[in-house]
């Protein structure tokens, strides 16, 4: 018999760790291939983890609510073989052995519980913060007696201003070494000196007024996901200087094209031929024009992206939102794209999306016209650096050009808002982006095949 360590696999590019929601099997169950052994959720999407083996599980790393990170092993499954069950005699051995240990593992928890006592700990509520700390930085808080408001105050070197295990232990090491300067202090001088506060590096961050509640208002909790994602909205808009371009674009083109064709692709693919394939095509020839829209910021590092992965937000029907990732979509023709649309489009309402297929994305497209907005400002799906919104589509009266001179017609039209991150898309590159993707759909050839 061999074990097998079922660890937390990747769920997206920013995505370091996941919460553990549900476990969907127990201790000494019978496990098949590919089966689900539990689920997570991110601020992205909540996915069940299969099995990689058959077999059955001896173990589980964690509880639900801990936070997990990728890579960490959660479940241990035993494979080639069935489950050995103890024997009474067996069992017998287990209690007597136990009976034997008993005493000194109660001798020893108790003088660790007075040391504990001895120490006096504070007890901290994280749940009470708004920042995100990682289980080890929590457990050497725990164990140092770092106090919330002693841990609120240190600055965060990791990824979105997240405290790492160096910035507590750095941390710690000054505290020591101001508590030994204090103490040489006080044998010096006869009366004990008060310590000078040192001035904080950062202002705390101003909390919010509480809302009054009158009689009869309806109090709704966030939902888990929907917390992740405020959080999220709340992370990028501090991390990016959002600028945005808006161009009006006449697709009329590609309105009297697609009624042209839309039946019959329904009856040749068995799919409906919808506007965003479209739209994605025309996104897909605009990075590949202007790769330098297609990069991530890592600290002072450009990341230039060497596939074109574009996520397509999607509404839930809880009213959330999720990310799925149409990947190397340069390299689909309109007949595969429509096919990924639907497809991702289908499963995400019904909760049926893979990790994989939420990840990876290097921009982002949002159809702010499904709801009837002309336009949006979208905020920038971090690591990314641009986001595309794609207003309603209108019937608008419009000047036309001719050779034969100008006059009023009926035309369609919509407006492109391209959201990006000012510190490294600038004006002319992030205008430049969003007018060719109108070129592209207003040169729309009304006799293409499909």
């Amino acid at each position: 018999m061999s074990k097998f360590e079922l660890k937390l696999p990747q769920m997206g590019e920013s995505v370091a760790e996941a919460t553990l929601t549900t476990w969907l099997k127990e201790v000494g169950d019978t496990i098949e291939m590919d089966e689900a052994i539990f689920e997570i959720a991110t601020d992205k999407v909540d996915s069940e983890v299969p099995s990689e083996v058959e077999g059955v599980l001896l173990e589980k790393r964690f509880d639900i609510d801990d936070v997990i990170k990728v890579g960490e092993v959660v479940a241990v499954i035993q494979t080639e073989g069935d489950v050995v069950e103890v024997s009474s005699t067996a069992a017998e051995s287990v209690e007597a052995t136990e009976d034997v240990i008993a005493t000194p593992v109660a001798t020893i928890e108790s003088q660790m519980a007075q040391v504990k006592e001895s120490v006096a700990s504070p007890v901290q509520d994280f749940s009470s913060s708004e920042r995100f700390y990682s289980p080890l930085v929590k457990n050497i808080a725990k164990e140092e007696g770092v106090s919330m408001e002693e841990l609120e105050a240190i600055i965060g070197t990791g990824k979105e201003g997240r405290v790492t295990k160096n910035d507590i232990k750095s941390f710690l090491e000054n505290r020591s070494s101001n508590g030994k300067t204090e103490v040489s202090t006080i044998k010096e001088n006869s009366k004990p000196e008060v310590p000078k506060k040192k001035a904080e590096v950062t202002a705390e961050k101003p909390k919010a007024a509480p809302v009054p509640v009158s009689q009869g208002d309806e109090i709704i909790p966030l939902t888990r996901m929907g917390k992740l994602i405020a959080q999220h909205m709340v992370d990028s808009v501090s991390t990016s200087a959002h600028v945005q371009s808006f161009v009006e674009v006449d697709v009329t083109n590609v309105v009297n094209w697609r009624n042209k064709y839309k039946k019959a692709f329904e009856e040749r693919e068995g799919e409906k031929l919808t506007f965003t394939p479209i739209f994605m095509e025309a996104v897909a020839v605009a990075l590949k024009k202007y790769p330098m829209v297609n990069i991530s910021l890592d600290g002072d590092k450009v990341i230039k992206k060497k596939n074109i992965n574009i996520g397509m937000a999607a509404a839930l029907p809880d009213g959330n939102l999720i990310v799925p990732v149409i990947k190397n979509a340069d390299q689909l023709n309109l007949v595969g794209m429509a096919k990924t649309v639907n497809d991702l489009a289908n499963r995400s309402r019904n909760n049926q999306l893979k990790p994989d297929e939420i990840k990876d994305g290097t921009y982002t497209v949002t159809n702010v016209g499904s709801f009837g907005s002309i336009f949006g400002t979208p905020i920038i799906n971090q690591p990314q650096v641009g986001i595309l919104a794609l207003g309603a589509i209108r019937k608008i009266p419009s000047v036309i050009e001719t050779d034969q001179g100008e006059f009023i017609g009926i035309r369609s039209k919509m407006f492109l808002s391209h959201s990006y991150d000012h510190r490294v898309v600038n004006g002319a590159l992030g205008g430049m982006f969003v007018k060719t993707v109108a070129d592209y759909l207003e040169a729309w050839d009304i006799n293409r095949e499909i």
